[in-house]
C-alpha cells in the first residue's frame, strides 16, 4: 500500500522506525524485533539504510519481511551522497524488483572518505537529485527528510524551506521530521512550511529517551532543542534506567497526544528496534488510535 494513501486517510494513525544489522549474524535476532514492533500493527514501519549502503540488503531483506508477515506497508530507506549513480540505479532496480513502493530518500551522512574530498566531484550532492531519480524511474511513492530546527548545512530556515520546496516539486509525496521534543517547535515549522507552498502531509518525528545516554546522542545527532521540561525528567529519573524508561514513554505519549489534539494525524516514532517501547506507546494510545473522531 501506497504511504500517502494511509497519510490521506482521516484516521489518526502511527508509524515507526526500525533499522537493520551491521552484521548477517545479527539479522535474525533485528527480524525478530521488527517483527514484535509490526505485531502492534502501525500505520507503516520505516526501515533505515546505514551510512554508505553497507547494510542495504538487510533494509530491504526486512521491509519485504514486515509486509510479507504481517501486510504492513514499509518504507525502505535510501540514501545516495556516498554512491555512484550507478549503485543508486542498481538499488533502484532492487527495490522494484522486490516490490518495494514506498521509498525515503535521504541524502545520507557524509563517510568519512567524502569529508575531505571536493564536493563538486561527488555524483549527488542533495536529496533532490534523488527525488528526481526515483520519480524518473517508477510509481514509488516518495518521502523526504525535513528539519524543524534547521539543517546544519543551511544558512537559514527560510533557505532550508525554499530547498525543501524543491524536493516537493522534484516528487517527493510526504515529509517526516527530524526528531523534535517541542511541539511547539513543530507547529511553528509548520506554519512555515504551509505559507512557503508546501502543502504535502508533514510526520513529526518522535524519540521515546528511554535512558539518559540518549540524549547526548540524540542532541549530537540532530541538534534537536531539549525543553527543559524533558530536562528536569532527564535530571530527576535518568540514574533510575526503570524509571527513566517509563517517564521517556510518558513524554513521547503526552507529545503524540498533544499532536493529534491540534490536528496533527499522523505521527512517526523512532521507535529503535525496541518492542517493548513500541508496545508501551501504542498501549497508551490504544483507544485513540481505534476511535474515529470524525
Amino acid at each position: 500500500m501506497r504511504i500517502i494513501d494511509i497519510l490521506n486517510q482521516k484516521n489518526m494513525s502511527l508509524s515507526f522506525e526500525v533499522f537493520p544489522p551491521k552484521k548477517e549474524s545479527s539479522f535474525s535476532s533485528v527480524a525478530r524485533a521488527t517483527e514484535e514492533i509490526a505485531e502492534c500493527r502501525p500505520a507503516f514501519m520505516s526501515v533505515t539504510y546505514g551510512a554508505g549502503g553497507g547494510t542495504s540488503r538487510f533494509t530491504l531483506d526486512i521491509a519485504k519481511n514486515i509486509e510479507e508477515k504481517y501486510q504492513v506497508p514499509t518504507l525502505a530507506h535510501l540514501t545516495c551522497v556516498s554512491s555512484s549513480r550507478e549503485t543508486v540505479h542498481r538499488k533502484i532496480r532492487e527495490m522494484k524488483e522486490r516490490g518495494i513502493e514506498n521509498v525515503m530518500a535521504l541524502r545520507g551522512d557524509l563517510t568519512p572518505e567524502l569529508m575531505g574530498t571536493d564536493p563538486s566531484q561527488w555524483e549527488y550532492s542533495h536529496a533532490v537529485e534523488l527525488v528526481r531519480e526515483l520519480k524518473e524511474s517508477g510509481d514509488f511513492c516518495i518521502g523526504a527528510a525535513c528539519y524543524p530546527e534547521v539543517h546544519p548545512d543551511s544558512a537559514s530556515q527560510k533557505e532550508d524551506i525554499r530547498f525543501l520546496k524543491e524536493k516537493v516539486e522534484a516528487g517527493a509525496d510526504f515529509l517526516t521530521t527530524q526528531m523534535v521534543f517541542d511541539n511547539n517547535l513543530f507547529y511553528n515549522f509548520l506554519y512555515k512550511l504551509r505559507e512557503a507552498g508546501v502543502t504535502v502531509p508533514v510526520l513529526p518525528g518522535i524519540m521515546p529517551i528511554t535512558n539518559a545516554k540518549q540524549v547526548e546522542r540524540a542532541v549530537k545527532l540532530s541538534g534537536s532543542f531539549m525543553p527543559q521540561r524533558f530536562k528536569s525528567i532527564v535530571d530527576y529519573f535518568g540514574s533510575d534506567p526503570e524509571a527513566m524508561k517509563q517517564a521517556g514513554i510518558a513524554y513521547a505519549t503526552d507529545q503524540i497526544i498533544d499532536l493529534y489534539a491540534n490536528g496533527i494525524t499522523n505521527v512517526h516514532v523512532y521507535s529503535m528496534n525496541k518492542p517493548d517501547v513500541a508496545k508501551a506507546i501504542m498501549g497508551n494510545l490504544s483507544a485513540i488510535l481505534w476511535k474515529d473522531f470524525a
